[in-house]
Order: structure tokens, then sequence, then C-alpha cells
């Protein structure tokens, strides 16, 4: 459903957003693939809709620069450049706020937070109207270029969003700068626009990073997700001595190798990404119930059969890159 922006389509993209439900719009970059950033579910809706093979960290946009000391720390050196660089074409990596209120499919479970506030006047209005951070990549569908029209939004993922809000080409058509605050000296992870000599002369010395131990950065932030420090063991049909049980749907046939059903584990043995079998629900509790189960109690988190479609595809990368770490 293509829409020219308007003061009712606008209206209408920002329920969209907060029914959890995912709206293409334009920025003064390219056009993003938008959801409530902190609505689990809704986010877990663009990874499927973009075929995106794992949980890869996302950008969240905000309307205006001191909305983001809502969720995360913003340092002197982070408040300089937004007050150079924002609204624009500049995302930054700064350390989550521990009672933020993002989801961690936005993160990957990372400490951290990539965010940005958008200077294209229709993207601003649609976060307003919809009173939340709204998370988006890209909005095409993973691997193909990045939509600056429309059209190159409804050619990629036609039948896969509620609203394309139509503003235009865009203008600066190369995605944002992407800059990591989080760590000693500020490092440019992507390119863009903004170059390390327009933010020299505000923060001092800017690198600008390249592939580290192997590891790939996309899309300009590190490829590189929440790990527990305890093994993983995925497609487990019971529950081992020492182990916690991650679970999906019902557990009325899964027992403990000792003897037992596993309905008798203790809280803190046990979770349930969805009693009912929802792939949303599951994907938007994967990190926490990760978190809450390496917990230094377990010796090891057993994970019940993911099944390895729509969104459960992206659910299962994530899981076996647990397990291989």
């Amino acid at each position: 459903m293509m829409k020219a922006v308007t003061t009712e389509t606008l209206k209408e993209a920002s329920e969209i957003i907060r029914a959890g439900k995912l709206v293409a719009f334009p920025t003064e970059t390219v056009y993003g693939l938008g959801a409530d950033a902190t609505n689990g579910e809704a986010v877990a809706r663009i990874f499927e809709a973009k075929g995106r093979p794992s949980f890869n960290p996302l950008i969240v946009h905000v309307a205006k620069a001191e909305d983001a000391a809502r969720f995360v720390e913003v340092s002197d050196m982070a408040r300089t450049l937004m007050n150079h660089f924002w609204p624009g074409p500049l995302t930054l990596i700064l350390t989550l706020k521990m009672d933020s209120p993002i989801s961690e499919l936005c993160s990957a479970g990372l400490p951290t937070l990539a965010i940005r506030c958008p200077s294209h006047d229709a993207a601003r209005k649609l976060i307003e109207g919809a009173g939340v951070p709204i998370a988006a990549p890209s909005a095409n569908a993973s691997g193909h270029l990045s939509p600056t029209s429309p059209q190159h939004v409804a050619k990629s993922l036609e039948g896969r969003v509620d609203m394309i809000l139509a503003g235009g080409s865009t203008t600066a058509g190369l995605e944002s700068t992407v800059v990591d605050l989080s760590t000693g000296t500020p490092t440019i992870l992507r390119p863009g626009v903004i170059t390390a000599e327009d933010l020299e002369p505000h923060i001092g010395k800017v690198d600008i990073a390249t592939k580290d131990d192997g590891e790939i950065k996309s899309p300009g932030l590190l490829l590189k997700h929440y790990a527990p420090s305890i093994p993983v063991r995925l497609n487990a049909v019971d529950v081992g001595k020492g182990e916690a049980l991650l679970a999906f749907g019902s557990i009325k046939f899964m027992g403990l190798k000792e003897g037992g059903a596993a309905s008798t584990l203790p809280e803190e043995k046990f979770r349930n990404l969805s009693e009912s079998g929802d792939l949303y629900e599951a994907a938007s509790n994967l990190f926490a119930y990760l978190h809450a189960l390496d917990n230094g109690d377990n010796k090891a988190i057993a994970v019940m059969n993911i099944p390895d479609q729509g969104v459960g595809i992206a659910i299962n990368d994530r899981l076996r890159r647990a397990a291989n770490s």
C-alpha cells in the first residue's frame, strides 16, 4: 500500500507503527523499514520482511536529539556531535541505559545501541506521531540494493510491508555514517556523507575501522552478538543434569535425563520463548531469556527445536551462533 506523504497518511502510518506493524518511510539517506523499537514482536517482523539471515543490530531513529537520553547514555562527545550534525545522516553507537525500553533485538543483545535523528521532515513527523522510537534498517530485501525511492521499496518488498510512505527520492542516497563512541577512540564503522574530516574539528582524532580479527562488520556495526558464557545445546529432547531449558511451545513430553518432568524445573532453570508456539513472541524473548538462564547457577542451556521457517530462520541462526561461541 503506497501513499504519498500527507497529514492524513502520516497519522495513518503512525497508527500502523503503534499497532506493531511495518511502515517504509523516507529519510534523507535511504528509505527505512520501520517498526516500534520498543516492541520486540514488531522488530522481529523487520527481519522476516527483509529475509535477514540473522538478528543483526538495527539503527533506532528518534525525532529529537534530546529524546536519545531516554534510551542511551549521552556523553559529552556524543552531545557535541548531536549539536553539530543532528538532525542528519549520522548514527552514533552509545551505551544502552539499564532501564532502556528498547527491544534487545535492536541491539542484538549487545550493551550498546545505534541511534540517530533523521533530518527528513516526514521521518521526524512519523516518529513524533507514533510516540515511540522507530527501528529501521534500509527498506529492501536483504542483499538487494538500498532503496532511494518508494518504487525501489515496492519492487523489493512487495506484499511484506503494511504501508509505503512515498516522499520522493532521497537526497543523500547513501546510508548514514556510523560512529562508535562506546570505546576509547571515536571510530567510523560505516563511512557516509559525514566524513572523519567533518567530525575531527569537533571531537579530535577519529579512526576508521577495518576488518578486525576476521570479523565482518555489517551494516557498519559489528556482526557480534551476545553469547552465553555456558554451552548451548540445540534441538534438545530432554534436559541433562545442570542444564537449564529454553523451551518453545508445549513441554508436555519434555523430561529430565535423571527422571521427572521438565515442568518441575525452577524458574532459574526454565524459560519458554512462546508457550503458544508464536515465532514473533519467541524472537522478542530470545536475548532476554538467554541472559536470564546464563545466571551463574546453570552449567549449560538445552534448547528445544524451533521451526526453521519465517522468523524462525533468524532465531535458529542466532542460536547456532550461540552454540558455536
